[in-house]
């Protein structure tokens, strides 16, 4: 015995410990051959199967290509959009009637295919809703409520998104703020000379009349109301606070219209000097300027931050393609154009200054259809009330809004 104490392992028992197997395949061989005798074991089996099956998952996923993963990926989203149509459905049907009879005869995978296209026309602000159906006409008790705050001519007014705030100009600078519900204002005071130069304001600001205003325009989400006149700045005022934040100078004529994009903080400013400028109003910068018409603009209107609509004194309507920095022309049939307003991204609607409605399409040059006198003048009886008190003397209504509310 005191002789085989420093004596190697005999070569049965090298074989039979793993330890002193120096070939690496005869390693591998030994510890398959003990996976499979634990195989056999059916409480191992219990034990471990469930990790054995994730694991041997993880190393499907390790092993799949960029294509594979992707087609994985796109068949579990797939998987999520039909369980959503199908907890869906009975909602749809209440929302969308006309869109619900056409549902019903499509197939799984096209009503998949059908709710995938609408959202991403939901993402890109591009979707197109049918609601002439709910729009309930106004009953006989319903009728116009005027009311005189102004006491110069009102020149524009603006309403928010939510239709819960309103904001009126006159001409003599006047900015009043509205609560829609119950009837009340409350008055933006201009701030001083010095204030506005701080703002980047440009001299001369002390003439009486550049303190007309001559457009109102309120952002989507309601933060910003911007302005602008014959001082020819637009100003950017706080909604919340009422307070004058930013002037925006670079137009050589009085402002004439404003338009927010929809959804979106960009600004478009149209002036009598014929040309049309960008800004951001969350950035307060400039960004673009347009150029294209003959005449004084008059209204300009935003879908989206690349797509603006506006008419001129020069009889016609552009639609601008601003990434594209393209435009298509419209000319008017024999009047001038004095408003307009987007439908969609293929239709449009314009107001004459003899009173009539002109609808448009990309597709053509000409108006496809003309209502004639559709704005008549109102009956003095209808103006003069027991209950409304106007001022006296000539009353004037600028107001190109009118598109939009009749």
């Amino acid at each position: 015995r005191g002789k085989g104490k420093g004596k190697r392992p005999s070569s049965a028992a090298a074989g039979d410990d793993p330890f002193f197997e120096s070939e690496p395949k005869r390693r591998r061989a030994r510890a398959d051959e003990d996976i499979e005798s634990g195989d056999s074991d059916d409480d191992a089996l219990a034990l471990g199967g469930a990790v054995v099956g994730e694991d041997e998952e993880e190393e499907k996923e390790d092993l799949e290509t960029a294509g594979e993963k992707r087609l994985r990926m796109t068949k579990e989203y797939l998987e999520r959009i039909t369980d959503a149509v199908k907890r869906n459905k009975e909602e749809e049907e209440e929302e969308d009637d006309e869109d619900d009879d056409e549902d019903d005869g499509l197939p799984g995978g096209r009503r998949v295919a059908k709710l995938l296209r609408k959202k991403q026309l939901v993402e890109s602000g591009r979707q197109r809703l049918s609601l002439a159906a709910r729009v309930l006409p106004p009953g006989q008790q319903d009728g116009f409520k005027f009311i005189a705050k102004h006491r110069q001519p009102v020149t524009a007014v603006a309403l928010s998104k939510d239709s819960d705030k309103g904001f009126s100009a006159s001409k003599d600078g006047v900015i009043l703020h509205w609560d829609v519900e119950t009837g009340k204002s409350e008055k933006y005071l201009w701030p001083t000379e010095k204030v506005l130069v701080s703002h980047h304001a440009k001299a001369p600001l002390s003439k009486k009349r550049s303190q007309q205003v001559l457009a109102l325009a309120v952002s989507s989400d309601g933060r910003y109301l911007a302005t602008g006149g014959f001082d020819r700045h637009i100003h950017l005022w706080d909604v919340r606070t009422r307070e004058h934040i930013q002037a925006f100078s670079g137009h050589r004529g009085p402002v004439s219209c404003l338009a927010f994009g929809l959804d979106s903080s960009e600004l478009f400013s149209g002036s009598y000097d014929r040309s049309i400028m960008q800004w951001n109003a969350e950035d307060r910068t400039y960004m673009h300027c347009l150029y294209g018409h003959q005449g004084e603009i008059l209204t300009t209107d935003a879908l989206s931050k690349d797509r603006l609509l506006t008419v001129a004194r020069d009889r016609t309507m552009h639609l601008w393609k601003i990434p594209e920095e393209s435009q298509l022309v419209f000319r008017a049939p024999a009047v001038s154009l004095e408003c307009c307003c987007f439908i969609d991204d293929k239709e449009y609607l314009s107001g004459s200054d003899d009173g009539s409605l002109e609808l448009w399409s990309v597709m053509r040059k000409k108006p496809t259809h003309i209502i004639k006198n559709a704005h008549p003048a109102l009956a003095p009886s209808s103006l003069d009330s027991a209950d409304e008190k106007l001022p006296k003397g000539k009353r004037y209504f600028l107001n190109s809004a009118a598109l939009f509310l009749r």
